[in-house]
């Protein structure tokens, strides 16, 4: 399984901007509802967005979401700390991922 943790910043005229993108995003993966992926986003608020996603295999459908490709287009104008994506190893998990 494939774990994935982003983290960036961005400038606070965009960051409603970003959330709608973000929406968007959940809007296109409620109606295709592909097998194996969980995704997560956050707003913090100093106007940072953590995503967190986790998806069966070694690949993700997310990026090849339109409204994904969408949302990454503009990516680096939005942002003041630009994403900065890692793998992740959960340490510890109480009913946050659906796995008991």
């Amino acid at each position: 399984m494939k774990r994935t943790v982003v983290r960036y910043k961005t400038k606070p005229e965009k960051a409603e901007e970003n959330a709608r993108l973000i929406e968007k995003v959940f809007q296109e993966l409620r109606a295709k509802s592909p097998d194996g992926v969980r995704y997560l986003a956050l707003k913090l608020a100093d106007g940072s967005f953590i995503h967190f996603s986790t998806a069966e295999g070694d690949v993700s459908p997310i990026p090849k979401l339109e409204a994904f490709q969408s949302f990454r287009k503009d990516i680096e104008e939005r942002c003041i700390e630009p994403p900065q994506p890692s793998d992740v190893t959960i340490v510890g998990n109480y009913r946050m991922l659906g796995e008991e």
